[in-house]
Parts: C-alpha cells; sequence; structure tokens
C-alpha cells in the first residue's frame, strides 16, 4: 500500500482502527526577530526625523500608531456600511457610530469654547452647502469604495499588508482625487454652491444640536444592535 493513502487495520476485539500518514503541518517561521528589527528600524527613523523637524517627527508617530491600530482593528468604513449587508454583523458599524459619538463631544467643545471667548470657530469652512450634488456624489463614492474594496483608510491599511489590488486602488484614488480637486472650483459654482449651508448650533442652539446629534447616534446604535440580533436569531 502507498504510503500516502490512508491504512484501516482490525485489533483483536474487533473495533476498526484508521491511521494517516499525512505529512506533519510545516512550522511556522518565528517572525519575533523581524518585528523587533522592524520596530528598531521605525524608531530610528522616527529619531531622525524630529531632529530635523519636529512636525514631521510627529507626522511618522501619529501614522505608524495610527496604521497599527487599524491593522489590528481591521476598521474600515466600508465594511461598517457592506457587512450587516453580507454577513448581519454590526460591530463595525456600531464601532463607527461610537467613534461618531466621542468626535461630536470633542468638537463641540472645541468649537463652542472658541464661541464663547469671542474668537473664530475653528472648521467653519467646512460647513460647506447641502444639494443633489452632495447625495449623488455620495452615492458614486459608496459604489467605488465597494468595487475596489475599502475605503481610505482601508485601503492605505491594506497596502501597507502588501494587498497588491489596493496598490492599483491606491493609484486610481490619487488620481481620481486630483482630477477632482482641478475642477472643484467649477463643480463649487455650478453644482455645490445652488444649495443651503446648515450649521447646527446655529438652528437647534449648541446644547439641542449636540443632544440631537447624539440621540440619532444613539437611535442608530441600537438599530445596528436589534439588527444583528434579528439576523442571528
Amino acid at each position: 500500500m502507498p504510503e500516502n493513502t490512508q491504512a484501516t487495520t482490525t485489533s483483536s476485539t474487533g473495533s476498526i482502527r484508521r491511521s494517516s500518514t499525512r505529512a506533519p503541518r510545516k512550522k511556522k517561521k518565528n517572525m519575533i526577530p523581524f518585528g523587533v528589527g522592524l520596530a528598531v528600524i521605525i524608531i530610528l527613523i522616527g529619531i531622525l526625523l524630529g531632529q530635523k523637524n519636529a512636525t514631521i517627527g510627529l507626522f511618522w508617530t501619529f501614522g505608524i500608531s495610527f496604521g497599527f491600530v487599524l491593522q489590528k482593528a481591521r476598521f474600515c468604513f466600508t465594511a461598517s456600511m457592506r457587512d450587516p449587508y453580507l454577513t448581519g454583523g454590526t460591530s463595525l458599524s456600531r464601532a463607527v457610530i461610537i467613534a461618531f459619538a466621542i468626535t461630536t463631544i470633542g468638537f463641540t467643545a472645541i468649537k463652542y469654547g472658541a464661541f464663547v471667548k469671542g474668537l473664530p470657530i475653528p472648521g467653519m469652512g467646512y460647513v460647506v452647502p447641502v444639494s443633489a450634488a452632495t447625495v449623488i456624489g455620495a452615492f458614486l463614492f459608496g459604489i467605488g469604495m465597494v468595487i475596489a474594496g475599502g475605503c481610505a483608510s482601508g485601503t492605505l491599511m491594506r497596502n501597507g499588508e502588501g494587498f497588491m489590488m489596493q496598490w492599483l486602488v491606491l493609484v486610481f484614488f490619487i488620481a481620481g482625487s486630483l482630477w477632482g480637486a482641478h475642477d472643484f472650483g467649477w463643480w463649487k459654482e455650478v453644482f455645490i454652491s445652488k444649495g443651503p449651508s446648515v450649521f447646527l448650533p446655529d438652528v437647534f442652539g449648541w446644547a439641542g444640536a449636540l443632544a440631537l446629534q447624539l440621540l440619532v447616534l444613539l437611535g442608530l446604535y441600537v438599530f445596528a444592535t436589534k439588527y444583528e440580533q434579528n439576523k442571528a436569531a
């Protein structure tokens, strides 16, 4: 009988015993020395960059740390919207909602602090008109994210992991961003500027705007939790 076939033997008690001669699994390579070496290189590069320019050194440290967290958490905005439909899981969706809630409180504190001091409110340049262009752009961007298999943060994270498809996605992501930036003035004048600009504290007050947004996020969180429970039932 060939060595790679399964052998069957019968003992004196009549029981059947099967033995397999499959080759043992290949021992995984120890990656700890590689990881330690990479960490040392990252630290040395950070020190060198910090000596030349403290801001660049800070960017390097923050970028590496943020990428590490993204990779370990598998955090991706696309997955947070896609997983509920594909798998019924909403863990990433709820994580995004929690992140929105935390940033809502933080940014409200920063903006309100400037407001009460009579200083210019930071970030007001991002309060832009809402129009049909916003809806159409969001829809097209969502389609692109699903086809590409990741959002901007997910694409960058998977580039670091070595996914070749995401390298191609990154090339077209950059090309599309440059093209959009080049033509943005025309789009803003013809389409975007036609809609109204809404700053919630102007409508509901600072406390009311904060409470309203947190209530909406809470409702979405409860809905996501119930949705996953119903899918699992």
